[in-house]
């Protein structure tokens, strides 16, 4: 006979398998944006995989607490290293894809080699010469 202490106990593992879905189709759709998001970076996507680094509260654009997801996932530009990014979501939609400083291929060793050194060293000039140089129409 079904008393109510076990519809309790249905109802809570229905409440849970519920929740459960829901957390998988947002973490779907976190992985799609991170992997569209590396492809119009054009970077590589490690492991087809994001993972759940925290929920909690956290400030959106207008400076407002929310509850949110963190995903971590893993990418790497010459494939020798690793980098760790994060994305996160304010329920199903994507709020920010956090990159951390990564090096950006210029070609083979053998261009570099073709190219005179002046040519790669990098002018530092100072900010009040730019200033001067590049005043503004107001």
């Amino acid at each position: 006979m079904l008393t109510l202490g076990n519809m309790f106990v249905l109802m809570l593992l229905a409440t849970g398998a519920a929740w459960l879905w829901h957390n998988h189709g947002l973490r779907e759709r976190a992985l799609a944006r991170v992997k569209q998001h590396c492809k119009n970076l054009d970077i590589e996507l490690l492991d087809e995989n994001v993972a759940l680094k925290k929920i909690g509260f956290i400030a959106d654009a207008n400076g407002r607490k929310r509850l949110a997801r963190v995903y971590n996932f893993e990418f790497t530009v010459t494939g020798e290293q690793r980098h760790t990014g994060t994305i996160t979501q304010f329920g199903a939609h994507s709020a920010k894809i956090d990159l951390p400083p990564y090096p950006i291929p210029t070609g083979s060793e053998s261009d570099l080699s073709e190219v005179p050194p002046s040519a790669t060293s990098a002018k530092v000039i100072e900010l009040s010469q730019w200033r001067q140089e590049h005043k503004t129409r107001h």
